[in-house]
């Protein structure tokens, strides 16, 4: 069982944990319209580029609340568990583009109520979740008007994207990649004027 797996493996013992009506960090869903996304997203080619082109996001929408009230909360839950079928490019994909989904997408649901703690991960998982920051953080923060270092609390440097005053977000990959997908609740330090983080947090391109 490759990170991805394991981590999408946690994800549904959390889902099935907590029900379908749960908060969720993901503005206006409940854990039963994060299911029939992650659903979408695998299984309905015809609806998935919608997740990612504003042009196409209402039948993406559509689609999503189709499967969220045609389906019991069980069967949701076991179509994320078995994840994606022969046809999906996500099912060749899987280690590669799935870890990051599926991590997210449980602290999503972990960390939409008080009192939550970061998990401790396993070193395959964090190694997974680190090797693509350096990508993602060109997108996530292309927009960002700083030059922006992220790095680890032990000082290694993870990427450095941007031009002008320097500002350094520091923390765990884990919370490094939550940061870069526009979540607010992460365990980072920031090093900068307060009004620079705000700026920095406000040309996040979520993930």
């Amino acid at each position: 069982m490759n990170a991805a797996q394991r981590e999408r493996a946690a994800l549904v013992e959390t889902l099935r944990r907590v029900g379908p009506d749960a908060p969720t960090l993901c503005a206006g869903w409940t854990t039963r319209d994060l299911a029939a996304h992650l659903v979408v997203r695998e299984r309905r080619l015809d609806a998935t580029v919608g997740i990612v082109i504003p042009f196409l996001a209402d039948h993406t929408a559509k689609v999503q609340d189709q499967i969220a009230q045609s389906n019991s909360w069980d069967d949701l839950v076991e179509l994320v568990a078995s994840g994606p079928p022969l046809y999906s490019p996500f099912k060749l994909l899987d280690p590669v583009a799935n870890i990051g989904e599926m991590f997210i997408h449980h602290e999503d649901v972990r960390r939409a109520v008080d009192g939550w703690q970061p998990r401790e991960l396993d070193e395959s998982t964090a190694t997974a979740l680190t090797r693509p920051l350096g990508f993602v953080s060109r997108m996530a923060l292309a927009k960002a008007p700083v030059q922006v270092v992220l790095q680890t609390p032990a000082g290694r440097q993870i990427a450095r994207v941007g031009r002008g005053e320097e500002v350094t977000v520091t923390g765990e990959p884990q919370e490094l990649v939550l940061f870069l997908a526009g979540r607010d609740a992460v365990q980072i330090e920031f090093d900068g004027a307060p009004e620079t983080f705000a700026a920095v947090k406000a040309a996040r391109r979520a993930l």
